[in-house]
């Protein structure tokens, strides 16, 4: 059952990963990124309120919101500035690089967490598993190949280091996932109201010294439908993606793999969609993407 929670909230982060390119497009990433925040945490905070007058009924259907001790605040909001650096590097490489390029280099993040899991957790894949992982890397660099057609030299080019310091602290952020759902037993509504709430702060503090002061920058942002739109189907994978780790049986080194398969929105109807060049020749390198990610899956 985890592994299709997982492919749920690979469905949604897909679409959630569309969204995000048409959001920030003439936008500075961190108002954008705020937005998103606040709109999913407006769609969660009735479940907040209902835990509060109304627990039992909250009970019943699954989204009661528990009470906390202060050390696992703690916790949570280090998970919150870990993914709020993730995302901060990832919003304005996005900006600046095709979702074509983005995505993929997003992928390798699957390697990252091997290497953490095999270490912290002692999980261990086999030998298709390997395969999958490596074949996966290898198309990422034959994306990057692509890039240079593209103008886009990944040795001297900032946002490429940019997206690729995003994936590292997202993996990182996958790990600790499973420490605070499994070893602090954390439900997915109660990690995703207060992970929301510390990065929202986060955010706040950033922009009150980059961003509110200046009038100009206030006045060339521009609100998208796409700004809630990204933070209610990013709290939708999330909620599933909590729920899969969950499963005490769940490795998140597979369960960072199978969200991968969210390529086949982004590369494929993403590049469509925003007349992405070289589109043709990018669908080689996704097809050994998602080969990795099925031989994961069924190994």
């Amino acid at each position: 059952m985890w592994m299709y929670l997982g492919l749920l909230a690979a469905l949604f982060l897909g679409l959630h990963n569309l969204c995000k390119k048409h959001a920030v497009q003439g936008n500075e990433a961190f108002p954008v990124l705020l937005g998103t925040l606040l709109a999913g945490f407006l769609f969660i905070i009735p479940f907040y309120i209902g835990s509060i007058f109304y627990p039992e009924a909250t009970k019943e259907i699954g989204f009661y919101i528990e009470e906390i001790p202060l050390s696992t605040h703690g916790f949570i909001f280090i998970k919150s500035m870990i993914m709020a650096a993730s995302w901060i590097l990832a919003y304005q490489a996005l900006k600046h690089l095709p979702l074509t390029i983005v995505t993929p280099i997003r992928s390798a993040g699957p390697f990252f967490t091997l290497i953490g899991a095999m270490i912290i957790y002692k999980e261990m894949p086999n030998s298709y598993q390997w395969i999958g992982f490596f074949l996966i890397i290898l198309s990422v660099i034959l994306y990057s190949r692509i890039g240079k057609t593209e103008g886009i030299i990944f040795k001297s080019n900032k946002w490429i280091f940019a997206i690729i310091g995003a994936t590292f602290l997202g993996a990182s952020s996958g790990l600790y996932d499973k420490f605070l759902v499994q070893n602090l037993l954390l439900n997915p509504q109660t990690l995703q109201f207060w992970f929301c709430f510390y990065t929202i702060l986060i955010l706040l503090v950033i922009l009150s010294i980059t961003w509110f002061p200046y009038a100009h920058k206030r006045r060339e942002f521009k609100y998208r439908w796409s700004i809630p739109a990204v933070g209610i189907l990013l709290q939708t994978a999330d909620y599933f993606y909590f729920k899969a780790l969950q499963d005490p049986e769940a490795l998140i080194m597979l369960l960072s793999a199978i969200k991968r398969s969210q390529l086949i929105i982004a590369v494929v109807i993403g590049g469509w969609i925003f007349k992405e060049k070289n589109k043709r020749k990018k669908l080689v390198p996704l097809a050994g993407i998602l080969i990795g990610v099925f031989l994961i899956l069924y190994s």
